[in-house]
């Protein structure tokens, strides 16, 4: 089992930023090779892909056409932290966010919700204009 912890919400005004983060504790070190990755979900609206980022020494990263360019997802390996460094926040960013888990990922991280295994609780971000 892998648990994973979100935090680092909270809000700001438009055109701020903010740092998420995501602890990662459980059986990690078992996989080899796996991909995290950042989701979020405003109400009412169904859960979507961020970013990810494959976690082995290649680290390629790939993001949603809506946050390119204003947020970066990172990880410190050793401590098996994940971030989300996301700048130049709007209003439209407001939701929760997830971090999650694929321990078995294909060539490339996917971006499909339903091939994540393992998930935060969530850490809200509310972004006012």
């Amino acid at each position: 089992q892998v648990q994973l912890a979100e935090s680092g919400g909270g809000s700001v005004q438009a055109g701020g930023s903010l740092r998420l983060s995501c602890a990662a504790s459980g059986a990690v070190s078992i996989y080899s090779r796996y991909c995290m990755g950042w989701f979020r979900q405003a109400p009412g609206k169904e859960r979507e892909w961020v970013a990810s980022i494959d976690i082995d020494s290649d680290g390629r990263s790939s993001y949603a056409d809506s946050v390119k360019g204003r947020f970066t997802i990172s990880q410190e390996n050793a401590k098996k932290i994940l971030y989300l460094q996301m700048n130049s926040l709007k209003p439209e960013d407001t939701a929760m966010y997830f971090c999650a888990a694929d321990p078995y990922p294909g060539y490339y991280c996917a971006t499909d919700v339903n091939r994540y295994n393992y998930w935060g609780q969530g850490t809200q971000v509310t972004v006012s204009s």
